[in-house]
């Protein structure tokens, strides 16, 4: 189902083309007033009702804040939930399992709704700024993808929800100097390295009384993070996942909640970090809720597991390689489906193994060499299934499993047809450490071998994306005014360790204490093999990067200024004391005992070295990499008298998007300094 043109249709998977409206524009059309902009929509079980979100506004990267209405299809009624509540103030508002009610998070307190009578109960009335119900703080949301806090019992009688107690967090005041003749601050909380977190707690609230009973969770609730929480397939007993502060232990428990008692049914621990469940919500139970499923790589790849109430596991993917991610559990005919892509690291494929365990077999066919994704429905009989490479444009089609035969789709579109895609070539380097490189590169137009090009490299460098995958839009550079290839360089990215390749856990977590390190030398080591080629100009080398890659991009340029003379770094984190605790501490340990991997690690440790050209660009606004982390670095670069060039955006935030004719001015910034600092064109 989907909006079009204002109504909410039912599409035919086998027929996209056809189409049945199940709820009009007019049914959607309140009375006086326009029809509402659906944004998204839930229905209800049964499907007799449906939830509208609408008018929608931001809150830190996403919209997930509205306003509610619901639609009754048998009384054939619309009408707004929440509506004694501030305007765009309600957040993930959902009905509860028999379809009476809705609740819905507004101004940090949780709401429950009666459809038959309208009437509003409180279910929490503590909530303040940093008293957080039912939602997070900005640095769960940001670095544990945390942002609906509470879920419906199965029996739909209670509701469970994280607290999240910020009062003691400290405050970053951002600077607005433009929008008021008085200059004012933003404040957003905000812990750094060393910080405690907030405190996190989970209550259980009943519907009839509005009583919360808070659980008895083990440990510190300043120190442990409870990264995911949902009801045990039952409405008795919550399951939830615990991290400690350092991220490297991990338990999986289960509360009682008449006895108000836990046990830990799953735990593991590393010497790097435990990555958080990878699904924000949800929790994938086989066997009528005796087993779960649960992705882990303690074994040295990320292997699927089969995890039982009493503790035993069985080992579901028994290859020496990585299970990207699971795309769906089905348990009748007994398979597991899940993305994998043991041959190279920069593709993604479908591939199912027995739910009994055993060797996988790879779903996608052999001749769709690239990057696949799947949306599988929960019978496994069906997928909308899309595909794309760096030689192929984005296509959509729906399938058959496990048969993978098209059924519906696959049209290349209008624009495809006069889109010309950069030629992107993937090479592999080996390092003089021994270190094999993947890497892609984008030669330019009329490629001559006997001259030598500029190169400029495209880098991130950190655990939270690629940048060399085999999908649409590897190769475009966005902020480059023309075509690099056009006008004579010569395009590419190289990845190293750290990256969360699907290359097993030792390389992944090569990284761990190491950010600014590690993943520099691998770079730079790469750089150093690709230099050594005929047509690379090693008198013009340029690398960019923006956020991790910002910070790459600095590293890359102080610490090895023999082999690149030009950079551009965009919000980078200069400083990683400066950066937030969840993520910089996973990765780098904790204060004061690892305080100088921080430091070592940090551009603003090898400032003095600068000898090349520098761009320094950075949002004031910017709620995630903080400005004072361009400051800090102006500082030490003056300090020691090195010259650079420096563009601030006023008001601006990580994505400096915001504001008239922000995207073509940062382009054009991008462009000149390049091609200024670093000539196109062959030799």
């Amino acid at each position: 189902m989907e909006v079009e043109e204002g109504n909410i249709v039912q599409v035919d998977a086998l027929d996209p083309s056809k189409t049945a409206v199940l709820i009009s524009k007019e049914m959607l059309t309140p009375k006086g007033g326009a029809p509402l902009d659906v944004v998204r929509f839930a229905f209800a079980d049964g499907n007799q009702k449906v939830l509208i979100n609408t008018n929608t506004k931001k809150v830190w990267r996403y919209d997930t804040k509205g306003d509610f209405w619901v639609y009754d299809l048998t009384a054939k009624t619309l009408k707004q939930v929440g509506k004694t509540k501030p305007e765009s103030s309600l957040m993930f508002a959902k009905f509860s399992p028999d379809a009476s009610k809705v609740a819905y998070v507004s101004e940090h307190n949780i709401y429950v709704e009666d459809l038959a009578t309208g009437a509003v109960k409180a279910l929490t009335t503590d909530g303040t700024l940093r008293l957080i119900n039912g939602t997070f703080d900005w640095v769960y949301e940001e670095e544990l993808e945390c942002r609906d806090g509470f879920r419906w019992s199965p029996d739909s009688k209670s509701i469970a929800y994280w607290q999240i107690d910020a009062r003691k967090i400290k405050n970053y005041l951002m600077l607005n100097t433009t929008d008021s003749l008085y200059p004012f601050t933003i404040a957003v909380e905000y812990p750094v390295v060393g910080e405690d977190p907030s405190s996190c707690k989970v209550g259980v609230v009943d519907i009839a009384t509005a009583q919360t009973k808070w659980m008895n969770v083990p440990g510190d609730a300043v120190q442990h993070y409870i990264p995911r929480m949902e009801w045990a397939n039952n409405s008795s007993q919550l399951i939830i996942q615990q991290l400690n502060r350092r991220q490297n232990e991990s338990k999986v428990m289960l509360l009682n909640i008449a006895e108000n008692n836990s046990k830990t049914i799953y735990s593991e621990t590393d010497e790097a970090w435990v990555d958080a469940k990878a699904e924000a919500t949800g929790w994938t139970w086989i066997e009528k809720g005796k087993k779960f499923i649960w992705l882990t790589e303690k074994d040295g790849w990320r292997h699927i597991y089969a995890v039982g109430l009493d503790g035993k596991q069985t080992l579901i993917t028994k290859d020496d390689f990585d299970a990207i991610e699971l795309n769906l559990v089905d348990e009748k005919n007994g398979l597991v489906y899940f993305m994998a892509s043991p041959t190279n690291a920069t593709q993604k494929y479908l591939y199912r193994v027995s739910l009994k365990g055993g060797n996988a077999v790879r779903v996608t066919p052999a001749d769709q060499s690239g990057t696949h994704g799947y949306d599988i429905s929960p019978n496994g009989k069906l997928a909308f299934h899309d595909y794309s490479s760096s030689t192929v444009f984005p296509l959509s089609d729906v399938v058959a499993l496990p048969t993978h035969k098209r059924l519906s789709g696959g049209e290349v579109s209008e624009r495809a047809k006069t889109m010309m895609l950069p030629k992107v070539e993937f090479f592999k380097v080996t390092t003089e450490d021994g270190i094999e490189i993947d890497g892609w590169m984008v030669k330019p137009k009329d490629f001559d071998p006997k001259k030598k090009y500029p190169v400029v490299f495209y880098v991130y460098g950190e655990p939270a994306t690629q940048t060399v995958v085999d999908r649409f839009g590897t190769g475009f550079n966005r902020l480059y005014n023309g075509n690099m290839a056009n006008d004579g360089y010569i395009y590419l990215s190289v990845e190293g360790r750290g990256a969360p390749a699907p290359k097993g856990r030792e390389w992944r977590k090569a990284i761990y204490h190491n950010i600014g390190k590690i993943n520099i030398r691998d770079q730079a080591m790469a750089a150093k093999e690709i230099l050594k080629w005929d047509y690379v100009d090693a008198t013009r080398v340029a690398v960019w990067g923006w956020s991790g890659g910002g910070s790459s991009t600095l590293n890359l340029l102080m610490q090895y200024p023999e082999i690149y003379q030009t950079g551009i770094s965009i919000a980078a984190v200069d400083n990683q004391l400066n950066y937030d605790n969840i993520y910089q501490e996973r990765y780098m340990g904790l204060l004061p005992a690892d305080k100088h991997y921080f430091e070592e690690g940090s551009p603003l440790a090898h400032a003095k070295n600068l000898k090349g050209n520098l761009l320094l660009i950075h949002g004031t606004g910017d709620d995630n990499v903080h400005y004072n982390n361009a400051e800090q670095m102006i500082n030490e670069l003056i300090k020691y008298n090195k010259t650079f060039q420096l563009m601030s955006y006023p008001n601006r935030s990580h994505s400096i998007s915001e504001g008239e004719g922000t995207n073509q001015h940062l382009r054009s910034t991008f462009t000149k300094f390049l091609k200024e600092n670093c000539p196109p064109g062959g030799r």
